[in-house]
């Protein structure tokens, strides 16, 4: 429990450690490959997300950059976290998958249920490896090969299985405007970065590893964003290397003694984010994020998670951006009305946000709805 001289933590002091820690306070000249590790991961369910949420914080960020470390095989775009599509570095995945493994079977089972009984899951893992260690193929290919063994099985069930229980990564492509194609090949990811992922489950060096990525943070916070259940008692032999706070709630929070907490006055730069971008889905209480009356609208009825843009360091809205011919428009929708100040500095990174994402375009407009 925090003790009564923990220090409090008000919701801009939160918001303003976390940025900080985001690379959201300002754009940082670093290499991408230690931005992407100091995130320790970008949410990656589209292909596009993960470009746009590295344009946001790393200064001179090219989208080529990206692609090339992929086809380098220094990231890596696979299922991680709460068993969703996460890009990482190789050298991350391949110490973070053991931590997930048990999880990602148990959620297969969970969403299963009854489809899952009948299957006889360590012949099927096995028959699926066999297939894919001879060459990456998508998983309709996966699914198709498994149904000529088992003509009477669950195809989709099986293919479930297969996604949840084997380490995979997907394979990047040449052609592809943001580094992978709508149907993707599946490799082994021992085939593809020449050797297995590790096989302890780290879960200290996971929680330290958030904590500098999104803390200060609760117990909740940290289980939240990984999917993983029973990290207090990871936490407990961790906290005579950390520092406790609470928040206005009174939650405890715990923090890496020398990790950034700039003063709540900071200034934010108004800053775009994409859909499903980890910032919005790293925290059980998002309050340092975005205001409850507008909490809900940050999942969309198909459970997306809109791209949304910052402002003074706060989730004000969401934006699109649409495509008619030669013109590209950024469609900005505010949560609340905004003053001219701050739709001028919208205007301005988004114009650059535009040109990212839409170099070929011939005309930009923005708009306000």
């Amino acid at each position: 429990m925090p003790t009564p001289s923990s220090p409090i933590l008000t919701a801009r002091a939160l918001n303003r450690a976390t940025l900080a820690r985001q690379l959201l306070l300002e754009r940082e000249k670093l290499p991408l490959l230690r931005a992407v590790e100091r995130l320790v991961a970008l949410q990656a369910q589209q292909a596009r997300p993960p470009y746009v949420g590295l344009w946001s914080r790393v200064e001179g960020f090219r989208r080529e950059d990206l692609t090339r470390l992929l086809h380098r095989r220094d990231l890596v775009r696979a299922t991680l976290m709460r068993g969703t599509l996460h890009l990482a570095s190789a050298k991350d995945y391949a110490a973070m998958r053991p931590a997930f493994s048990s999880m990602l079977e148990s959620l297969a089972h969970a969403i299963l249920r009854e489809r899952a009984k009948g299957l006889d899951i360590a012949p099927l893992v096995a028959a699926a490896r066999e297939y894919l260690a001879e060459e990456p193929h998508t998983f309709e290919e996966v699914r198709d090969h498994l149904l000529e063994r088992h003509p009477k099985a669950d195809e989709r069930a099986m293919g479930f299985i297969v996604r949840m229980y084997l380490p995979l990564v997907q394979v990047p492509t040449e052609d592809a405007a943001w580094g992978f194609p709508a149907t993707t090949d599946f490799a082994l990811a021992e085939s593809w970065l020449g050797a297995p992922p590790g096989t302890e489950a780290e879960l200290d060096t996971l929680v330290l590893r958030y904590l500098a990525a999104f803390g200060p943070a609760s117990v909740s916070d940290v289980q939240t964003w990984t999917g993983l259940k029973g990290l207090k008692d990871v936490l407990g032999p961790l906290r005579p290397k950390l520092l406790t706070f609470r928040d206005e709630k009174g939650r405890e929070l715990f923090d890496l003694p020398k990790a950034p907490r700039p003063p709540e006055d900071t200034p934010a730069p108004v800053r775009f984010l994409p859909d499903f971008d980890s910032l919005i889905l790293g925290h059980d209480d998002r309050a340092r994020l975005v205001a409850e009356a507008h909490r809900s609208r940050l999942i969309t009825r198909n459970l997306r998670i809109p791209a949304t843009f910052l402002v003074d360091g706060f989730v004000t809205g969401t934006w699109k951006v649409a495509r008619k011919k030669s013109t590209a428009t950024l469609v900005v929708e505010p949560f609340e009305p905004l003053s001219r100040k701050t739709r001028e500095a919208l205007a301005a990174e988004g114009e650059g946000l535009l040109r990212f994402v839409e170099p070929d375009a011939a005309a930009l407009d923005i708009r306000f709805s």
